[in-house]
């Protein structure tokens, strides 16, 4: 264990962040309350500071923070997107611990191969290289020590800065982003849950061309250790430097399925499109890796987000109305509706233009969404605020980080057609079925 993750060590980490929160604390309200201005771009720099030499859960929910709109303010949420997942990973004496706690005294004689230094280091795992006794490549997760603790006074600490933020600008009430983000952090923490997650995406997947899904190896993995088999890939921004138009398009299609096939066809979602979550093989196969952060949803779900097209498609007030209200936003007056459905335009613009675009025209200023983002705050802030539907939070997640994917790829396609592929012969009950199958044929237990 290092002295950063010792009892001293994680008193002081907290310290640190407590700190720097606590600075956010008088700070906006000297602002709010004494008029006093604030330095927000100074103080984002300090907190990122304060977040960015630790590992653990602390540092995932920035990032899943900076993904979601309107949680932080600009300022924070363009210092927090910066942090790195690959932080420094632990030595082998901590990897020797885990695998010998996890598989027994004599793990080593299980494997053909184990490197001692990681592959790769995240914020609450690092992977190793290995081999099986039959020379199959794989992929060694290990958790890092007292993750349950720290996920939990982690999200004390988020609970406080979101709390600080809505006393600010309670334009979003962030309670249920909090309990949401809390569940699934919380289940990214047990690996036998991830596994089945592996499981029942190569299910749905299995008949997708050029996608790939590793195999979890059961007998090598444990809650907090998981074996799966090894992909070979590149990171997606290298390939964008160098690919043609044509293969960044053919990636793009193959990313806009593998995201949205097991939310149009089983309610089921990949809610973390980070960009080190999937790789570019060779021959432009798409590796889809880590899958702790899956949400599941009912199939009215579902239908309340193609519903919500159709509504603003034909200028249908009423199936809006009905959209929101089956993702749980509750009664919404007129003007609500109104002002949502502007930033609804904006997100799903791209799917109502049935011609071969860019995911956003004019991306490289950025200033028509950012202009739409903040008439959007302004006017929901003037109405009194509005709560998220915990369900919603992991979905714009993924449709915002995977926008961003298409954005870093200049892909130019009909994202019409491809919308309309997966959703014209939509039924709740097909669906329903559809996902049970797949849970049974995996092995998944139907609670997943």
């Amino acid at each position: 264990m290092t002295d950063e993750d010792s009892f001293s060590g994680r008193v002081r980490r907290y310290a640190r962040v407590g700190s720097a929160m606590g600075g956010l604390a008088a700070r906006l309200a000297g602002e709010r309350y004494l008029g006093v201005p604030i330095d927000r771009d100074r103080h984002a720099a300090d907190l990122k500071a304060a977040l960015g030499g630790i590992k653990g859960p602390l540092m995932k929910v920035a990032q899943l923070l900076a993904t979601i709109p309107d949680a932080l303010p600009e300022e924070y949420v363009r210092e927090l997107v910066q942090l790195q997942a690959n932080a420094p990973a632990m030595g082998w004496p901590f990897a020797r611990r885990r695998m010998m706690g996890e598989l027994g005294p004599d793990w080593q004689s299980r494997f053909g191969s184990f490197e001692h230094t990681a592959a790769r280091a995240a914020s609450l795992g690092q992977v190793h290289r290995a081999t099986a006794l039959d020379g199959t490549r794989l992929a060694c997760k290990l958790q890092y020590p007292e993750m349950g603790s720290a996920v939990e006074a982690d999200l004390r600490q988020l609970k406080l800065a979101m709390n600080i933020y809505e006393r600010y600008d309670r334009t979003v009430s962030t309670a249920d982003i909090h309990a949401e983000i809390a569940d699934r952090l919380r289940e990214e923490l047990d690996y036998g849950r991830e596994a089945a997650h592996i499981r029942l995406y190569r299910e749905i997947l299995k008949n997708e061309a050029g996608v790939a899904v590793p195999r979890p190896i059961p007998e090598l993995s444990t809650r907090r250790l998981l074996t799966m088999t090894w992909l070979d890939g590149g990171p997606i921004l290298e390939f964008a430097q160098t690919a043609s138009l044509d293969e960044r398009n053919e990636i793009a299609l193959r990313m806009f399925r593998v995201w949205y096939v097991p939310f149009y066809y089983y309610g089921v979602i990949h809610g973390d499109p980070h960009l080190g979550n999937y790789t570019i093989a060779p021959d432009r196969t798409v590796n889809l890796l880590d899958f702790g952060c899956v949400r599941v949803f009912p199939p009215s779900f579902v239908k309340g987000v193609i519903d919500l097209y159709h509504a603003l498609e034909r200028q249908d007030r009423e199936l809006a109305v009905e959209a929101y209200r089956s993702w749980g936003f509750g009664e919404l007056s007129h003007e609500m509706i109104e002002v949502l459905n502007r930033w609804a335009t904006f997100v799903y613009g791209p799917l109502l233009d049935d011609r071969a675009r860019m995911i956003q025209e004019k991306a490289n200023t950025g200033a028509d969404g950012r202009a739409i983002v903040d008439s959007v705050h302004r006017d929901l802030r003037r109405l009194g605020g509005v709560t998220p539907p915990r369900a919603f939070v992991f979905m714009d997640r993924a449709a915002v980080g995977l926008g961003s994917v298409f954005l870093h790829l200049k892909a130019k396609v009909n994202w019409h057609r491809l919308f309309h592929e997966l959703i014209d012969d939509f039924d709740e009950a097909r669906l329903a079925a559809r996902r049970k199958t797949a849970l049974a044929d995996a092995g998944v237990p139907p609670s997943v």
